[in-house]
């Protein structure tokens, strides 16, 4: 197909943009195929409201003894049960990527609550069974921090969870969030303790990679203006980088170096810009699937957990 594109008509390329816009804007929504219950961990069905009302849901996952919490989201188009990427019509989309395998993150939480935290896995909005918000547009990050300080304010607010010491595990969509809701609303984050935070990403640098697989990567221009057709958000105002600079907890970030979605730059772009000294970029090797990283927690946890023992004191 990228060798092939050229003999494409415009007509043609319209459609794959105009596709990949729809997909991008609007994302389809995942199953949540797995629970903690396939792993034999009780757990409630819980629901609480963003920063502006939308109707959350999630897991708590009880650590009895514990006074540990840690707030769990997901990449966007996951939830919080991961990503069902070996089943169409998602198998489809990332498999050229070398995506094409399913995400499990119950095991990550199974981990977490070994190691004596409490979990609190969530959707946010328009993803998995939260609600939908804004047009039901993914707009990576800047609407979503609400979901983010809705959660830890959820937790400030419950009677059994407002004394837990915080941490936060945000990934992608997840970690930019978190990153623009330190922006919007740091006051929010004065009890959280620290951040782990795998692979951050800009809009126009994934995007610009997706593109150039298809050989279309010279149309970056043209597909930025039908997101903002559908979303009225470009690129310019999705600055995941810029709000990392507002960062204000000790953060821990990871990524795969050779991720065929991103250039290793924009990963470090975000960690040079978090203005903490209590911070650590790690490097994932030996692969090119982004959906390495998503499971290197579950793999190799101990750098992460180490984190979390200690700045959760």
């Amino acid at each position: 197909m990228a060798e092939g594109h050229r003999t494409w008509t415009e007509e043609q390329i319209d459609t794959v943009l105009g596709r990949f816009a729809d997909g991008f804007s609007h994302q389809r929504r995942s199953p949540l195929l797995h629970s903690p219950a396939e792993y034999g961990l009780a757990h409630e069905d819980v629901s609480f409201p963003s920063r502006d009302g939308v109707p959350l849901e999630g897991w708590f996952i009880p650590a009895p003894g514990s006074n540990k919490l840690v707030i769990a989201n997901h990449p966007m188009g996951f939830t919080r049960s991961g990503m069902p990427t070996h089943l169409e019509p998602w198998h489809s989309e990332w498999a050229a990527s070398g995506n094409g395998f399913e995400v499990d993150f119950v095991p990550d939480y199974v981990i977490l609550h070994g190691a004596g935290y409490n979990v609190l896995a969530y959707d946010l909005r328009n993803h998995g069974l939260s609600g939908a918000a804004n047009g039901g547009i993914t707009s990576s990050g800047i609407f979503e921090a609400r979901d983010v300080a809705g959660s830890v304010a959820y937790a400030r607010s419950h009677p059994e969870l407002r004394d837990m010491t915080i941490g936060l595990f945000s990934r992608c969509l997840g970690a930019g969030s978190t990153f623009a809701a330190m922006k919007q609303f740091p006051e929010v984050f004065e009890p959280v303790r620290c951040l782990v935070a795998p692979q951050p990403v800009t809009a126009r640098v994934i995007v610009e990679r997706r593109l150039e697989a298809i050989g279309l990567g010279d149309r970056i221009d043209d597909f930025e203006q039908r997101i903002v057709q559908r979303t009225g958000i470009g690129f310019a105002a999705r600055n995941v980088r810029e709000w990392a600079g507002h960062v204000s907890v000790p953060t821990y970030l990871y990524q795969v170096r050779d991720d065929v979605l991103t250039h290793p730059s924009d990963v470090q772009a975000m960690f040079d810009n978090i203005p903490v000294w209590e911070k650590t970029l790690h490097w994932i090797e030996g692969t090119t699937a982004r959906w390495d990283g998503y499971l290197e927690f579950q793999r190799r946890p101990e750098p992460m957990l180490d984190w979390f023992t200690k700045y959760m004191v």
